[in-house]
């Protein structure tokens, strides 16, 4: 397991500095750096701040947040198809969002789309920790989920057919298929906070997490809460994803793939899982964020494209396999 992770961990490092170096201008990194670190602004010290270096920190910190929760709501759930997304936090935050830019406060305000994502996440994660410590079970908190979504759906639905104009509904339907691009350090800073405090807290949950594949009956026997496993896995799933949401858009299927191909590397254990599919999630995200670069189109594919075109016929794959270990 630490030879796994020293390894993903280097990996990752290693598609940052790529992340860093790759774009669409020419950019001398070393000179930038020593132009950052002696406080002179020239051009290729600001794309370096400014662009460069978000966009990399960013792709690996959503990478981790949807790696992560997506192992743990797996692991929860008991269900090998379960992403960050069937909690409803993902359309609470994309919905969010939208209302910013649909009511104008992104045009008054640079930050308005993140916070306003970031209040729709917040609202869905009430909803959920409402049902927790009433002692809702898994099943009921995945129709929770599923209605949150259909609801947030339909809203950004609405919102997007009484968009003021064409070129309104346009940026929004952009919006929504994830990008890193033009992220800037306030974003970071804004993100980053929530992202961190909700991979800690799911991260928290490995015992337990090992302690669920022996059924909920004997995990409790066990000594093990699942109340709070539920609470520290919503709650944490609520802050990070609503935060990578809210500065990145919706990213699909990276937290549904990213488990799946890490499991046979560590024994099928899903506490062992967490942190793997963290880093594999952030490695996964970074590699899509340099291919879009490298593809020469313009305007520059969207994130959420790419992963959804290596994610969607994993998940046929995984449909298919599931069906025949049935049959």
């Amino acid at each position: 397991m630490t030879r796994l992770v020293a390894a993903l961990s280097g990996l990752v490092l290693l598609l940052m500095g790529a992340s860093v170096a790759i774009g669409a201008a020419p950019l001398d990194v070393a000179a930038a750096l020593r132009d950052l670190l002696a406080g002179r602004r020239s051009l290729d010290a600001l794309i370096l701040a400014e662009l460069r270096l978000p966009r990399a920190v960013l792709g690996a910190a959503v990478g981790f947040s949807l790696g992560l929760t997506g192992a743990a709501l797996q692991g929860l759930m008991r269900n090998p198809l379960a992403d960050p997304g069937l909690v409803g936090v993902s359309g609470a935050a994309a919905l969010g969002a939208v209302v910013a830019f649909y009511f104008g406060f992104s045009a008054r305000f640079a930050l308005a789309l993140p916070l306003g994502g970031l209040a729709g996440a917040g609202l869905a994660t009430a909803v959920l920790l409402h049902l927790v410590r009433r002692g809702a079970g898994t099943a009921t908190l995945i129709l929770a989920g599923v209605a949150v979504n259909s609801l947030a759906g339909a809203l950004t639905a609405l919102a997007l057919n009484l968009a003021p104009s064409p070129y309104a509904a346009l940026e929004l339907v952009f919006w929504l298929m994830g990008s890193l691009s033009d992220r800037s350090l306030l974003h970071v800073a804004l993100a980053l906070p929530f992202m961190a405090l909700g991979c800690a807290l799911v991260l928290a949950t490995g015992r337990a997490m090992d302690a669920l594949t022996l059924g909920e009956e004997t995990a409790e026997s066990l000594g093990v809460s699942l109340r709070r496993a539920r609470l520290l896995v919503i709650g944490g799933t609520a802050a990070a994803v609503g935060a990578s949401v809210a500065v990145a858009g919706a990213i699909g299927f990276v937290g549904l793939v990213v488990p799946h191909l890490m499991r046979p590397f560590v024994g099928h254990r899903p506490g062992r899982l967490l942190l793997a599919s963290g880093l594999a999630g952030a490695a996964l995200t970074l590699s899509a964020d340099i291919a879009v670069r490298l593809v020469p189109t313009r305007p520059e594919l969207k994130l959420g494209v790419v992963t959804a075109l290596i994610g969607a016929p994993f998940f046929l794959a995984l449909l298919r396999r599931l069906k025949a270990g049935d049959a």
